[in-house]
This record gives C-alpha cells, sequence and structure tokens, in this order.
C-alpha cells in the first residue's frame, strides 16, 4: 500500500456522523462524536469510516451535494455554540424524532440556529474572532469564496437551477459577480461562519481520534452534482452546453441488477481540459479531503478507466457508450503534488482487466464484501480464503442491507452455502462472518456498525435507485451492550488487528 497508515492490520467501523444520537435532531459532531470514538477504542477498532462529510443534495444524499470541498452543514455541533454564548441554551428545547433524522424538520431548525450563531458571534467575537475567522477563510479561498456566492444565490434565487439564474451571474461575468459580492456581503459571510465552525469542529474530533489510536476514513464520490458550486465555478470542466446544461450525464449501462441501468444524472468531466492544466482542481480536491481524513475510498473507481456516456435528453442509461477516463495520468499528478496516497478503490461491479491491473499500479487496495461472496462456490473472488492482503474487506457497505437483513432474504443456495463455510448457525450468524472477515488476510476489514448491533433490514442506511427513507438511520445508547465491544475487541485482538496488551487482554 501507498501509505505506511495502511500497512497495518486494522479493524474499524462504518457510521456517518448523521447517525449518532443527540438531542437536535439528527447526529453531529458533538459529545456523542466523542464517545463513539471511545466505544471504538475500547472495542479494538482503529478505523471510523464516513460517508462523504459534505452538504446534502437531492434526497438528502451526501453524495449528490452543493459542494464537494465544503462541509455539512447539518454536522455542525450545538452545544459549542452555546459554550460560546452565540445562541442561549434555551433555543435547543425543540423536540425531535431520536431514531432518524426528519430532514424536512430538522434541516431549517438547525440553519436558524446556525444563523443565531452567526449573529451571536458578529455582535460579541470582537477583532480577535473576527481575525480567526478571517485567517481561516484565507487558508481554504481556493474553494470557499466560490461556494459561498453559489450558496448567497441559491437562497435568492431557490428552486432555480443556477443555468436558469440570470444570464450573467449563471455564465460569471466578473462585473455581476463583483456586484453580488457586495449586495449579499452578510450572507456570504454567513456561510464562511459555517464552514469555519464545521472545520473547526472536524478537526477536533479528528485530533480526540487519534488521540485513542482512531483514524479517520473519508468518502469521494467520483461524480459532483450539476446544481453545486463545483460546476457552476469551472464550467469549463464539464461536459455542458452554452447555457450551462449538461450534455451528457453519468450512470451505469444495463446489468444483471437492472435492465435499463442507472442513470445517475451528474455532469461527466471534460478530461483533455483537466488534463491540459495538470489536473489542478483534482489536486485541490484530494488535498482538501486529505485534510479531513488520514484515508479516502474513492466511489466508482472503474470510472477512471473507463465510464459510462449517456445523452442528458435520454431517460434511462440504456442507450449510452463507454467513454476513456483519464487513467493513470491523473494518479501520478495527485501522487506527484501530494505524495503516497491512502485511498481505498471502490472496485465493485463488473470490473475489467485494465480495471484490476490500473489498481495493481497504483497499488491501492480494492474491496471485497461478504454479502456478495456466496453466491457461487468456492472460488468466488469475495471469499476470504481468496483474497490478497492488498484487500479491504467489508461485512456490507452503506449500499447494502444490515447483515441479518440480507440473511433473511438470501438464496437458499447462498444460505447453506454460507452456514458451511462459516461453520455456523444461524443463531450466530452475524458474527461468524464478522470472524471470517476479521480474520481474513485483508489488510483493512470494516464492517456496519448496524451489523454490531444485530439489527434487521428497517436499520439500512440506503436502498440504491429509490429516494425515498434513506440516510435517515439513527441509533440510541441503549441498544449498545458492554458485551458488544468486548466480543468484537476480542475478536480484532485474535487476529492481530489490535495489540491484546493495548486492550488489556490476555491472549
Amino acid at each position: 500500500m501507498p501509505s505506511s497508515l495502511m500497512e497495518l492490520r486494522r479493524a474499524g467501523v462504518v457510521l456517518h456522523p448523521t447517525s449518532l444520537p443527540g438531542p437536535h435532531g439528527s447526529g453531529d459532531l458533538g459529545p456523542n462524536a466523542y464517545y463513539f470514538v471511545d466505544w471504538l477504542n475500547k472495542a479494538g477498532q482503529t478505523l471510523w469510516q464516513t460517508l462523504p462529510l459534505s452538504p446534502v443534495g437531492p434526497g438528502f444524499s451526501p453524495y449528490m451535494g452543493s459542494s464537494v470541498f465544503a462541509g455539512n452543514p447539518m454536522l455542525v455541533a450545538l452545544e459549542p455554540l452555546v459554550a460560546r454564548g452565540w445562541i442561549p441554551a434555551e433555543s435547543l428545547q425543540e423536540q425531535f424524532d431520536d431514531l432518524k433524522v426528519d430532514y424536512p424538520q430538522v434541516m431549517p431548525w438547525r440553519m436558524a440556529r446556525l444563523r443565531d450563531a452567526y449573529a451571536g458571534f458578529a455582535a460579541s467575537a470582537g477583532v480577535s474572532g473576527q481575525q480567526d475567522l478571517a485567517q481561516w477563510a484565507a487558508s481554504q479561498k481556493i474553494w470557499l469564496e466560490d461556494y459561498v456566492l453559489f450558496m448567497a444565490m441559491d437562497q435568492v434565487f431557490s428552486p432555480s437551477l443556477w443555468p436558469q439564474w440570470p444570464a450573467d451571474l449563471a455564465l460569471r461575468e466578473p462585473a455581476a459577480l463583483a456586484q453580488a459580492r457586495l449586495q449579499y456581503a452578510d450572507e456570504l459571510a454567513f456561510w464562511r461562519f459555517v464552514q469555519w465552525q464545521f472545520d473547526q469542529q472536524w478537526q477536533a474530533l479528528k485530533s480526540y481520534a487519534h488521540s485513542k489510536g482512531v483514524l479517520m476514513v473519508g468518502d469521494l464520490p467520483i461524480f459532483v452534482a450539476h446544481h453545486g458550486a463545483d460546476c457552476w465555478a469551472r464550467p469549463d470542466l464539464y461536459l455542458l452546453d452554452a447555457s450551462g446544461q449538461p450534455q451528457v450525464v453519468a450512470g451505469v449501462p444495463p446489468d444483471f441488477f437492472s435492465v435499463t441501468g442507472q442513470r445517475w444524472g451528474n455532469p461527466l468531466y471534460k478530461w483533455e481540459a483537466m488534463h491540459a492544466d495538470g489536473y489542478r482542481w483534482w489536486i485541490e480536491r484530494v488535498r482538501r479531503q486529505l485534510a479531513l481524513a488520514d484515508v479516502i475510498r474513492i466511489d466508482h473507481f472503474r470510472g477512471f478507466v473507463d465510464y459510462w456516456e449517456i445523452p442528458a435528453d435520454e431517460p434511462t442509461a440504456v442507450k449510452g457508450r463507454w467513454r476513456n477516463g483519464p487513467g493513470d495520468a491523473l494518479f501520478n499528478a495527485l501522487t506527484e503534488a501530494l505524495g503516497p496516497l491512502p485511498i481505498i478503490a471502490e472496485d465493485l461491479g463488473i470490473i475489467t482487466d485494465e480495471v484490476v491491473r490500473m489498481r495493481e499500479r497504483t497499488g491501492f487496495p480494492g474491496m471485497r464484501v461478504m454479502q456478495f461472496a456466496f453466491s457461487g462456490d468456492a472460488h468466488h473472488p469475495f471469499l476470504p480464503h481468496n483474497f490478497d492482503p492488498n484487500t479491504v474487506v467489508y461485512t456490507g457497505t452503506h449500499d447494502n442491507d444490515t447483515l441479518l437483513g440480507w440473511w433473511a432474504s438470501c438464496s437458499a443456495h447462498e444460505h447453506a452455502f454460507a452456514l458451511r463455510y462459516l461453520d455456523a448457525t444461524e443463531e450466530d450468524f452475524t458474527w461468524a462472518l464478522l470472524g471470517a472477515a476479521s480474520m481474513s488476510v485483508a489488510r483493512l476489514s470494516l464492517c456496519q456498525f448496524q451489523d454490531v448491533l444485530e439489527l434487521g433490514t428497517a436499520h439500512r442506511m440506503n436502498v440504491p435507485g429509490t429516494t425515498e427513507g434513506c440516510w435517515s438511520w439513527r441509533f440510541s445508547w441503549d441498544w449498545v451492550t458492554p458485551q458488544m465491544s468486548e466480543r468484537l475487541a476480542h475478536l480484532s485482538a485474535a487476529s492481530a488487528r489490535v495489540g491484546f496488551e493495548r486492550l488489556g487482554l490476555n491472549a
């Protein structure tokens, strides 16, 4: 692997911060995030993998947000804002559902509290506080100023998408942008403040995790949203028409799972333009993610070799074609600029030999998902005895059902094969599979937190291809027993993913 961070055998848990408990309608970077780090440490886990930390987009998906550089305002904890005297504690008395994120209710309420906090900061911070914010903003100028201006314009012209804004703003005429910055200066200042608070809180949490021996694993989607600051700020890097509308969009072709394929709708990159300027946008994007996370999972790694291009006026993914991606040139540029890259390549789905060869040339570990391992025979590449050490094994990802949910719906063949392979019973199936993943030669082993809690389908995070009811799952600390952390700790120690001595255990 290209980074010493990933050379040791490690185990970890996949949990997005919005799934954490907390009183304000959504998990965030407040006290419960620190409690979770403590739990990971006690359970012998040295990796915490999140979903993208960026603002959520349509359907509240973190994979389709308004910026790939910005942090999600929903994750800004409110308790520190009370402690700073920027908002009164009594303004946080609203009651919410403890076990799901009700986005339509929670997002406006939390944004209102952030606006209150900004007003409190502006009134009381003084010169020192304003200087701290200004210094941070200057350090993030390469993305921040376009983002805050986009968000201000989005408030003014919503629900119109940016190509429907006044033409001088949509097409970024300098005089119009300068006038907007003057006219909406206070709104821009608010969005800067929110991102400053996100960054301060995230870096504090990351530092605390490091103090407990826990590394943060981030998630980088390959594509960006059309209605977002990234596409609006650099339209020259995307295949758009003269008005800013996509000419072609991203997706995947028809396969075993869908006769019409998947039409994701993201604008596609103009790779020739990116190559011409040395992939500077990608370098800054990955640099930003490496400031947030210790390791990065890159989604849809195949798309860097070849990707499915769909005409924008097609309603499905059927009438598309394969186009060549940037290949090695992109990762060579990234490595030259940033050094060895601690990247996990999401190489799931139909993967060609060229994708495998490029992943091997980069040195990035690929992914193996245990839920997919039992559909064939003993030669299936996702079975642990077929793993290469340079592999990250997952019991399931955020797009999968929970283990118990999958177990309830899998085929008779998968059911029988899994029991034989794992030498398990119905009662201990979940922990037998967790054990097989941990005992494998895969250098990194990760599981969904739902599987540690042994929860069923009702607790899955996402159902691909749907927009209702996703991304909203939360848990309660009442569900977490001491036996769970102890059992996971023993498993990690027995599989050399954490030292017995660190856990105070005997081998």
